[in-house]
């Protein structure tokens, strides 16, 4: 079983992060797991905090000479802006620390605030805020990089794009050619493929910074390259369409999921929706006519590209701060403001690849197993066989 958990808080000495499961004698690329990092820093709209921040992974357990063991990974993302918060939130409590502490007591309206703050007794948001804060995915992103690295050996590559920022969305059909070009692009202020749509999606992130508001929008994530055959129908929590939707949901600010156009096909009729089935002689293969089932059928995967979109609602610290009640003194106050940013989707496109890649990556290996690399080609390659005498 792939297994991960992270900890850590957004302005503490670092994020760590845990996982277990992934076969010995995988590649472990440094460089690659820093761009990723890199990516989830990028975009349009993105706060201060990401000029203090260069997040980098150092792994502490279970790779060595550049390649998993089979053992427990562990890695740590040290948080710079530590130094600014060191005397606000210290490990061990002093003397006068208390004084010190930068309280919170102002819950944001759509913000973990006020009800994780109700819920372990604090009347002081800020542990709450701390754990809450999207500043956690840098570490699902550095454990969703090894992931990765586990389906690049099998040919299967996950890549995001923004199809929607605030009122503006991409209204075409839109090519793998062109998401590729433009993750390969890390100048491309909002990760989206239509110029004309993205100068307009800038101009929407323009005017909410003009009015110290924010905005949410649609990413996509598109994985490229499973065969047919991972994931189960057998049980609720089995099916691959599920345990993708829990994941991305997951991701701070993200409010709804989307299973290729499962949003339109609810009001389509069934004509309309299902992906017809042929035969490629050729390829040895079944083929469907497109893909609005996002590559998912009964839990699942058909062999056809892995569809799943994240809708993110406006993150919630605004600079023209809505009205909220004092947690102590329970009067009328306008919320706090924590420096934040106005536009998330590129980053969270980039999470959402990350949650994307260790959920496919566990269905994987539940699939093919192995305690090394080779044993699990093997059992690949011949499931491979297996699909071409079908």
């Amino acid at each position: 079983m792939l297994r991960f958990v992270t900890a850590g808080e957004s302005h503490g000495q670092a994020l760590v992060a845990w996982i277990s499961g992934l076969p010995a004698g995988i590649p472990v690329d440094l460089e690659f797991i820093g761009r990723e990092l890199h990516r989830r820093q990028l975009g349009y709209g993105r706060g201060g905090r990401q000029r203090i921040e260069k997040d980098q992974a150092d792994f502490l357990a279970g790779v060595r000479h550049g390649k998993t063991i089979g053992a427990p990974i562990a890695l740590r993302i040290e948080n710079r802006d530590w130094k600014n918060w060191e005397k606000a939130m210290p490990v061990e409590d002093s003397e006068g620390a208390d004084d010190a502490q930068r309280r919170l007591t102002a819950p944001r309206p759509g913000h973990a605030d006020l009800a994780g703050a109700q819920k372990f007794n604090f009347h002081d948001a800020r542990y709450v805020l701390e754990r809450a804060s999207a500043r956690e995915t840098a570490a699902r992103v550095a454990v969703g990089a090894l992931a990765k690295s586990l389906l690049r050996e099998f040919g299967i590559t996950i890549l995001s794009h923004t199809i929607g920022v605030g009122h503006v969305r991409v209204e075409r059909a839109v090519t793998w050619e062109e998401i590729v070009a433009i993750c390969e692009n890390l100048e491309s202020p909002l990760r989206c493929v239509d110029s004309a749509t993205q100068a307009r999606m800038k101009a929407e992130v323009d005017h909410v910074l003009r009015a110290g508001d924010s905005v949410g929008g649609i990413f996509e994530v598109v994985a490229r390259g499973l065969p047919p055959g991972v994931g189960s129908h057998a049980q609720w929590d089995e099916k691959l369409d599920a345990k993708l939707a829990q994941a991305v949901m997951s991701i701070q600010a993200v409010k709804a999921v989307e299973i290729g156009t499962g949003v339109g096909n609810s009001g389509s009729y069934g004509s309309e929706v299902q992906d017809e089935i042929s035969y490629d002689a050729a390829r040895k293969r079944f083929d469907r006519s497109s893909n609005r089932a996002g590559g998912l059928e009964g839990g699942i995967t058909n062999g056809q590209d892995i569809v799943v979109r994240g809708y993110l609602k406006p993150i919630s610290t605004l600079r023209r701060a809505l009205l909220t009640a004092d947690m102590n003194t329970k009067e009328a106050v306008k919320a706090a403001y924590e420096r934040s940013d106005v536009c998330v989707v590129p980053a969270g496109g980039v999470a959402g690849e990350a949650m994307v890649a260790l959920i496919l990556a566990g269905a994987f290996l539940e699939k093919f197993g192995g305690d090394s690399l080779e044993e699990t080609r093997r059992n690949f390659d011949g499931y491979q066989g297996q699909l071409d005498n079908f």
